[in-house]
């Protein structure tokens, strides 16, 4: 692989094929970027405010890109994981400390994941949502199983091909809604009208970072291309790495505006889209049951891989800050019970998301701001060491992002969001 890197130029067609055969990793963690919680608040934004804020996801999709690119370069160049760098860097005390309040974040994402799938079980089969986390808990296993027994590249091709049925459950709907592409088009002008936009703009800017993905994506780009010293190969990777992460968040970014767009075209006004219930029942409404369906099992898709590679973050963060294993499938076992407790008890399934929405906020800075320090720092990175230009934007993106969530975690505590 050394030599091919040194030997041909990177654009003769056997170097494209060499780069093709790289790419995978971007896309299990641009299946963060897809979740039910992005469901709810896509569809939530183009009902209530039409192709007002199509600009924010335009946004939000290229600090996703620049955030994921960065983690898998830190794995790329070091040969560790984002985890694993941090625990080189605290005593014992901080590892647990650091390590437990990620672990709170996996779980919280984790729970809305499950949430989701079983939605979708009730919204296609009728199912109770306790059956239904069950059922998310038992299939999301065999998932995890495939990464367990067979590697990490047959698991990206599940991820991949999840990502494909949830691509065509929320694009699809548009090929029968009758898209306004001049609004649409208007839609990419940054502006608000009043509060109440400001702060969805804010949620929609300020959750697309998801703390597993960061942490999970340098250990992906790790273990799939292995440790390497060689700088030829190095930059190699990196070019892989560019392209597979525009291409997954290119994926990633065109569903969450199908979703905006077919919100907005179908639903303006309707009440009851601000929960994922409620906008598949204005959804069947307005295009029929034929839609709905469809949009049902990719919201079930959403669930299922989205659950699945949490859980696989979750493993991550463990493994790198504790120095534990333990196997995917035994976690998969405990980390499902919170879940199904919810689920079981009753509690309010949007009520749920909105609080694991909150922890995720208080765990976005843990993650955002290691990562850029770290890729910004010489004696560690050497010769691919953040440049000066990347520098800034990084720095201008994590203030602006750790920001947003500051304020989202202040007005959901105190009862304004």
């Amino acid at each position: 692989m050394t030599s091919l890197a040194r030997s041909r130029p990177a654009g003769t067609p056997r170097a494209e094929r060499r780069l093709f055969g790289l790419l995978g990793p971007a896309f299990v963690a641009a299946i963060a970027y897809v979740d039910p919680g992005n469901v709810a608040a896509n569809i939530s934004a183009g009902a209530g405010y039409g192709y007002l804020l199509v600009w924010v996801l335009i946004v939000a999709n290229a600090v996703a890109v620049l955030v994921q690119y960065l983690s898998a370069k830190l794995g790329l160049v070091t040969g560790r994981s984002l985890p694993e760098l941090l625990a080189d860097r605290m005593p014992r005390t901080g590892r647990i400390l650091f390590w437990l309040q990620a672990e709170v974040i996996a779980a919280a994402t984790d729970l809305a994941e499950v949430i989701g799938g079983a939605l979708a079980l009730k919204i296609l089969f009728g199912l109770p949502l306790l059956a239904g986390g069950v059922i998310v808990g038992v299939v999301s296993t065999a998932i995890l199983a495939v990464q367990s027994r067979r590697g990490q590249r047959p698991f990206e091709f599940v991820i991949i091909g999840l990502l494909t049925i949830i691509a065509v459950g929320f694009v699809s709907g548009l090929a029968v809604s009758p898209v306004d592409w001049v609004g649409a088009a208007g839609g990419l002008v940054p502006r608000f009208e009043g509060s109440a936009t400001v702060l969805l703009a804010a949620s929609m800017l300020g959750a697309t970072v998801m703390p597993h993905a960061i942490y999970l994506h340098s250990a992906l780009a790790r273990d799939r291309h292995g440790v390497s010293t060689d700088p030829g190969r190095i930059r190699l990777l990196l070019r892989a790495n560019r392209t597979d992460v525009m291409l997954a968040l290119v994926v990633a970014g065109t569903v969450n505006i199908a979703m905006l767009l077919l919100a907005a075209s179908s639903l303006p006004g309707v009440a009851g889209t601000d929960t994922i219930e409620g906008a598949h029942a204005a959804i069947v409404s307005a295009l029929g049951p034929v839609v709905g369906v469809v949009f049902g099992v990719g919201l079930l898709a959403s669930g299922l891989a989205s659950t699945s590679v949490g859980c696989y973050a979750g493993a991550a963060i463990m493994s790198g800050l504790l120095r534990v294993r333990v196997p995917l499938l035994v976690r998969r076992t405990i980390t499902i019970i919170p879940a199904l407790i919810v689920l079981g008890i009753g509690v309010n399934p949007t009520l749920a998301l909105v609080l694991s929405q909150v922890l995720l906020s208080i765990g976005i800075p843990f993650a955002l701001i290691p990562l850029a320090w770290l890729t910004s720092s010489r004696p560690l990175m050497g010769v691919f060491v953040n440049r000066m230009p990347l520098r800034v934007v990084t720095a201008v993106v994590v203030t602006a992002i750790v920001g947003l969530n500051g304020v989202l975690l202040y007005l959901n505590l105190s009862g304004q969001g």
